[in-house]
C-alpha cells in the first residue's frame, strides 16, 4: 500500500510539474510580442512576406525596365532633335541662296512696291458677279446693282402685272359670292313657300279639330246642364223630405229621453241636447277642487325647488371651502417639497466637494498597473 500511494504522488508530482512547464511556456509566447501566436496564423504571415518580397521585386524590375526605355527614349529624343536642327538649318541655308538669286517680281511682296501698280489695277466691282466682291468687301449691298434700272423696270411691271391677276381675281371671286348669294337666297325663298303651305295646312287642320271639338263640348254641356237639373230637383225633394222628417223629430224638440240609451247605462252623443243644472253644479264642484289641487302642487313644487336651491348654495360653498383648504394644503406640500430639495442639494454639493478634494485625488502609481496580466488565464 505504502508503494502505491509513493506512486500516485510522483505521478501527481509529475503532472502539476508539467502543467506549470506548460504555463511557463504559454505566458512566454502570451507576454512576448514578437512570439505571440494567438490569433494569428505565422506561416500563412511567412507566406504572405515572402508574396509582398516577390512583387516588391516584381516592382523593383518593372520600374527599372521603364527607366531603362525612358533613358533610351531621351537619347532617342535627343538625336531626333538635333536632326530637325540640322534640316531647318539646311533650309534657311538654301531658302537664302534662292533669295540671293531671285528677282524683284517673283518675290511675294512685289505688288506692295509695284511701280505700275495703279496701272493695272481694276475698279472696287467690275460685276455683279465678281469674285473679289465678298462680304468682307464692303463693296455690294443689296439695292447697289449695276442693273438697278432694270431690275427696278422689270420689278414694277412684275408689281402691276400681280395687281391686275389680284383685281380679276377679286372680281371672279365677286362674281362667284353673288351668284352663291342668288342661288341661296332662291332656295331659302322656295324652303319658306314650302313651309308657309305646310304651316296653312296644319292650320286649316287644326281649326277643322277646333270646330268638331266645339261641338262634341256643346253636346257634353247640353247633356251635362240637362242632367245637373235632374240632380238638382232630385236634391231639393230630398231635402225637403228631410227638413220635414226632422221638424217633426225628436232632435229638434229636444226631448231628453231621446239621448237614453235603451239599456239604461250611458247617453247617446248624438242625441243628447246638454246637461242639467244639477250636472252642471257637480262639474263646477270638481273643478274648483282641482283648481285647489293645483295650487297645492305649485306650492309644494315651489317650496321643494327653494330647498333644491338651498341644498346647491350650501353644496357650492362647501365645494369652494374644501377647495380653499386643497390650495393650502398643496401650497404647504410644495413649501415642504422645495425645503427637502434644498437639503439634498446642499447635501449633493457637498458630496460633490468631498469626492473631488478626497476620493478622486489618487494618482495611480506603477505597483497599481503591476497587478495585472500576471497570469494566462
Amino acid at each position: 500500500m505504502g508503494g502505491l500511494g509513493q506512486l500516485r504522488e510522483q505521478r501527481e508530482a509529475a503532472r502539476v510539474q508539467r502543467r506549470r512547464q506548460q504555463e511557463l511556456l504559454r505566458r512566454d509566447r502570451i507576454f512576448n510580442a514578437r512570439l505571440r501566436t494567438i490569433g494569428v496564423d505565422k506561416d500563412a504571415l511567412d507566406v504572405q512576406v515572402k508574396e509582398r518580397k516577390l512583387q516588391e521585386a516584381i516592382e523593383k524590375a518593372r520600374d527599372e525596365k521603364i527607366a531603362n526605355d525612358m533613358k533610351r527614349n531621351d537619347r532617342l529624343m535627343c538625336l531626333l532633335e538635333d536632326q530637325q536642327k540640322n534640316e531647318i538649318k539646311d533650309m534657311n541655308k538654301a531658302l537664302r541662296e534662292f533669295q540671293k538669286n531671285q528677282t524683284p517680281e517673283t518675290r511675294r511682296e512685289f505688288d506692295l512696291n509695284d511701280p505700275e501698280a495703279l496701272k493695272k489695277d481694276k475698279p472696287a466691282r467690275v460685276s455683279d458677279t465678281d469674285p473679289r466682291c465678298t462680304i468682307s468687301s464692303m463693296q455690294k449691298f443689296a439695292g447697289e446693282d449695276l442693273n438697278y434700272e432694270q431690275r427696278m423696270k422689270f420689278q414694277k411691271e412684275q408689281l402691276r402685272e400681280w395687281s391686275l391677276q389680284q383685281q380679276k381675281d377679286w372680281k371672279t371671286a365677286l362674281a362667284d359670292q353673288k351668284l352663291a348669294d342668288d342661288l341661296y337666297d332662291k332656295y331659302r325663298i322656295e324652303i319658306d313657300q314650302k313651309i308657309m303651305e305646310e304651316q296653312r295646312r296644319e292650320e286649316e287642320s287644326r281649326r277643322a279639330v277646333c270646330t268638331a271639338t266645339k261641338d262634341f263640348n256643346r253636346i257634353q254641356a247640353d247633356e251635362l246642364a240637362y242632367k245637373k237639373e235632374l240632380d238638382k230637383s232630385q236634391t231639393l225633394r230630398e231635402n225637403m223630405d228631410e227638413i220635414t222628417s226632422l221638424l217633426r223629430g225628436d232632435f229638434l224638440s229636444e226631448n231628453p229621453d231621446q239621448a237614453l240609451s235603451p239599456r239604461g247605462n250611458h247617453v247617446l252623443v248624438d242625441r243628447w241636447k246638454g246637461m242639467s243644472q244639477e250636472q252642471l253644479m257637480a262639474i263646477r264642484h270638481c273643478q274648483k277642487e282641482q283648481i285647489l289641487e293645483n295650487l297645492r302642487m305649485k306650492e309644494q313644487e315651489r317650496r321643494r325647488d327653494a330647498e333644491w336651491d338651498r341644498q346647491r348654495v350650501q353644496a357650492a360653498r362647501a365645494q369652494l371651502l374644501l377647495e380653499r383648504e386643497q390650495q393650502r394644503q398643496h401650497r404647504e406640500r410644495r413649501r415642504h417639497l422645495d425645503f427637502m430639495n434644498a437639503e439634498l442639494s446642499q447635501e449633493q454639493r457637498a458630496k460633490n466637494i468631498y469626492l473631488k478634494e478626497e476620493e478622486y485625488s489618487n494618482i495611480p502609481t506603477a505597483q497599481y498597473y503591476a497587478q495585472f496580466n500576471t497570469s494566462t488565464r
